[in-house]
C-alpha cells in the first residue's frame, strides 16, 4: 500500500469518527483538514461547517429554553403571589395571612415573642354601600387598606379577610407594642374619607389576641375575632383585648341559639301587650306586641337577652314571622270577643333583616286577609337607624307597605340621627320618642325645653308623636301640656297577657 493511499484512509477514518461524535451530541467535535485541498478535505470542511451551524443552533435553542423557563418561573411566581393577595386592595388574603401566622408561631419558640392578631370590622360599611353604591364602597376599602399599612410596622402583615373585614398579624413585639399598634390603627381610621363629593367615615371595631409561644394559629384568629365581636357589642369604634371569658360567652351564645331555634318552632314563645293611650282621655288606642321566651329551666327570658342573638343567627326572620302571625291572630280573637272595642291598632317591631325578607309583603297581606284584619290596624315599628340606612330594596318594600295601608312608625327616636331634614323624608306616619329623653324631664327644666322642641320638630314634619317610658302622672301631664297626644309606659299599664287586655281597655287611666 502506498503512503498516499494510507494517508487518505486515515483522513477518512478521522472523518467517520468526527461524524459519529457529532451524531452522539458532541457539537464541539471537529476534523482537521490536510493541506491537499482535495475532495476529502472539502467534505471535512463541509462537516466542520455543519458542526459549527449545529453548535450555534443548539446554543440558541438552549438560551431560548432558559429564557422560556425563567419566564414560566416568573409567571408561576406571579400567579402564586396573586393567589395570596386581595385583588381590590393589594393586601394579603386569608391564605397568605395563615402562612405568616404559621411562620411567626414557629419562630416564636426561639424568640419567646409569639405573634398577635388584630381583626377589624368596619362599623358602617353597609350604609356606605347602600347609599353611595359599591363603587364608593370599594374606594373606601382601598383607602382603609392604605391607612392600615401606614399604621403598622414593615414586619407586620395586613390582610383583607373579605367584605369589610381586615386583619393584622404582628410579630416580634411586646404586649405594650401590640396594644400601641392597635390604638394607632384605630387612630388612623378616625378621619373621614372623601368619596367624590361625599364625606363618609370608616371607623372599625377591633379585636386583639396576644398569643403565647406555641399558640395555635387557628386559635389566634378565632380569639381575635371573638374580641372584635365584643368590641361591636361595647358600642363599636372600640378596641377589645381577648380574654378566656369571651370564649365562654361565645359558647353560651351558641347554646342559646340552638335552644332559641327549638323555642320558636315549639311552644316556648309568647306575646304580651302593652297599651298605647291617648293622653287627654286615657283611652287605649293601640297595643304593642312584646315577645317573651318562657324557657323550661331558666324561666322567662326578656328580649334584650335573645333578640341580638336572633339577629346574628338569622333566626330573627322566623321569630318575626311568628310574632306577626300570632299578633294578628290575637287581634282577630279580640274582634270576635269584643267587637265594640275593636278600634285599636296592633304595633309590631320590624327588624332590618325582616325588611329584606323576600316574602314579607305577601306574608303580611295573606296574614291580614286570612284573619279578617284591616291593614290600617297594623303598625310596624322600625328603628330610626334602619330607616336612615335603607337601600333601594328597603325603600321599595316600605313604599309597598304604605300603599297597602299598613302604618309605619319610627321607633327609638332620639337615639340616632334625629334631624328634621331626615324626618321630612322618612316613610312613616308616627314617631315613638325614646324613653331616655323624658327620664329627667320633671326635675330638669332644660330637659323639658329639649323634649318640647323635639315634639315641635316631629309635628313640623307632619308626624304624630308617641312618647314611651311614661311612669308617673307628672310626666303624662307635662307631655300633654307640651301638645303630645299619645303615650306608653308603666303608668298606663305593664305588658299584659292577651286574656287581661280587654278588661284593661274597659278601665282606662283617668286623664291628668
Amino acid at each position: 500500500m502506498s503512503p498516499e493511499k494510507g494517508s487518505e484512509d486515515l483522513r477518512l477514518q478521522h472523518l467517520v469518527d468526527g461524524i459519529v461524535r457529532l451524531a452522539a451530541g458532541d457539537l464541539e467535535a471537529r476534523v482537521e483538514p490536510s493541506e491537499r485541498g482535495d475532495e476529502i478535505d472539502a467534505v471535512i470542511i463541509g462537516v466542520n461547517l455543519l458542526a459549527e451551524e449545529l453548535d450555534h443552533i443548539y446554543s440558541d435553542l438552549e438560551q431560548r429554553v432558559a429564557d422560556r423557563t425563567a419566564m414560566l418561573r416568573r409567571t408561576q411566581d406571579e400567579l402564586e403571589r396573586m393567589a395570596k393577595m386581595d385583588a381590590l386592595t393589594g393586601l394579603a388574603n386569608r391564605t397568605l395571612l395563615n402562612e405568616r401566622i404559621q411562620e411567626a408561631t414557629a419562630a416564636s419558640v426561639e424568640s419567646g415573642l409569639a405573634p398577635a392578631a388584630l381583626v377589624l370590622d368596619l362599623d358602617s360599611f353597609k350604609a356606605i354601600n347602600d347609599t353611595l353604591g359599591h363603587g364608593a364602597g370599594d374606594a373606601v376599602l382601598v383607602e382603609v387598606a392604605t391607612r392600615l399599612r401606614a399604621a403598622v410596622r414593615a414586619t407586620d402583615t395586613v390582610a383583607r379577610l373579605g367584605g369589610d373585614e381586615f386583619a393584622v398579624v404582628i410579630t416580634e413585639a411586646t404586649d405594650e407594642e401590640i396594644l400601641d399598634i392597635a390604638h394607632r390603627v384605630s387612630a388612623h381610621l378616625q378621619d373621614s374619607v372623601q368619596v367624590g363629593t361625599e364625606t363618609v367615615w370608616a371607623r372599625a371595631s377591633i379585636g386583639v389576641c396576644i398569643g403565647t409561644p406555641g399558640y395555635p394559629a387557628e386559635a389566634l384568629m378565632r380569639d381575635a375575632d371573638i374580641a372584635m365581636y365584643q368590641a361591636k357589642i361595647q358600642g363599636r369604634n372600640t378596641i377589645q383585648l381577648f380574654h378566656p371569658d369571651m370564649l365562654d360567652a361565645v359558647q353560651e351564645r351558641s347554646r342559646i341559639t340552638s335552644e332559641l331555634r327549638s323555642a320558636i318552632n315549639g311552644d316556648e314563645m309568647a306575646l304580651l301587650y302593652q297599651p298605647v293611650v291617648e293622653l287627654a282621655s286615657g283611652r287605649v288606642t293601640g297595643l304593642e306586641a312584646l315577645v317573651r321566651w318562657h324557657h323550661p329551666s331558666r324561666g322567662t327570658i326578656m328580649p334584650d337577652s335573645f333578640i341580638h342573638i336572633a339577629e346574628e343567627s338569622g333566626l330573627i326572620l322566623e321569630l318575626g314571622r311568628w310574632v306577626l302571625h300570632e299578633g294578628v291572630a290575637q287581634l282577630m280573637r279580640w274582634n270576635t270577643t269584643a267587637p265594640d272595642l275593636a278600634g285599636f291598632h296592633l304595633h309590631i317591631n320590624l327588624s332590618a333583616a325582616e325588611l329584606l325578607r323576600s316574602d314579607l309583603l305577601a306574608d303580611i297581606q295573606d296574614t291580614l286577609k286570612s284573619h279578617g284584619v284591616a291593614p290600617q290596624r297594623l303598625v310596624l315599628e322600625i328603628t330610626e337607624t334602619v330607616l336612615m340606612s335603607r337601600g333601594a330594596l328597603e325603600q321599595q318594600v316600605l313604599g309597598s307597605l304604605r300603599d297597602l295601608g299598613v302604618g309605619l312608625q319610627i321607633d327609638d327616636f332620639g337615639t340616632g340621627y334625629s334631624s328634621i331634614s331626615y324626618l321630612r323624608t322618612l316613610p312613616a306616619d308616627t314617631v315613638k320618642v325614646d324613653h331616655s329623653l323624658i327620664q329627667d324631664m320633671c326635675s330638669n327644666p332644660q330637659q323639658q325645653e329639649f323634649v318640647a322642641a323635639i315634639l315641635q320638630l316631629i309635628s313640623a314634619a307632619g308626624l304624630t308623636a308617641i312618647v314611651e317610658g311614661i311612669e308617673t302622672p307628672e310626666q303624662a301631664a307635662q307631655l300633654q301640656a307640651m301638645g303630645c297626644l299619645y303615650g306608653q309606659g308603666y303608668y298606663f299599664g305593664y305588658p299584659l297577657v292577651a286574656d287581661k287586655v280587654l278588661d284593661h281597655i274597659r278601665t282606662p287611666v283617668p286623664p291628668r
